[in-house]
């Protein structure tokens, strides 16, 4: 049997044990989550890991979101739809979330600004002579933006507030940082270039 009809079998094979599962997990018994992961843990990893590309937290999410099955079992409704739709969904907007967050948004950050300072761990020589000029740019484009400038790019980006967030935040008018949002974006959309915004 090939490796791609294996797994095809045993995720066919606990899709029907499902339902079992779902009542062992209700009733706490410590082998239906062994079971769960068993089943599932890889897949959820995976899906994860696409989303984050992050090993480390990755794994992070996987627990989470495990855990979070273990205590909403009892939510679960087998009429609504299977236990592994449930699981991915659950693992995926974990994974969302996480992004969404402050912190994940910096890890992602970092890891792509490490991506493109020490591009010769990614990928080939010219790719990396491109990525090594386009952190420059980058640096060049933002040393151009005034202190009030820089702050709005910052927390949008960062911190995904909107334009109105802002305004309260820095006790501004809403008009004002209208302004140096837009006059941000035409300084770095000039450094840069159009296609690079």
């Amino acid at each position: 049997m090939s490796l791609t009809r294996k797994a095809d079998w045993q995720f066919r094979l606990s899709v029907k044990d499902d339902r079992e599962l779902v009542e062992r997990l209700k009733r706490r018994e410590p082998q239906a989550m062994a079971d769960l992961y068993d089943g599932y843990g890889r897949t959820t990893y995976s899906l994860i890991l696409r989303i984050v590309r992050n090993t480390g937290v990755a794994e992070d999410l996987v627990q989470e979101t495990f855990l979070r099955i273990w205590n909403r079992v009892h939510a679960f409704n087998y009429e609504r739809g299977a236990l592994g739709v449930w699981l991915l969904a659950v693992a995926r907007n974990r994974a969302l979330d996480y992004l969404r967050s402050v912190e994940g948004r910096m890890t992602q950050s970092t890891s792509q600004l490490e991506e493109l300072e020490a591009p010769a761990r990614y990928g080939d020589f010219e790719q990396s002579i491109l990525n090594i000029d386009r952190v420059r740019l980058l640096r060049e484009a933002f040393a151009k933006l005034n202190p009030h400038q820089r702050e709005v790019i910052e927390m949008a980006y960062y911190e995904g507030l909107s334009q109105t967030e802002m305004a309260a935040r820095l006790k501004q008018p809403l008009g004002t940082v209208k302004t140096w949002a837009r006059s941000a974006l035409k300084v770095l959309r000039d450094q840069l270039g159009q296609e690079a915004l």
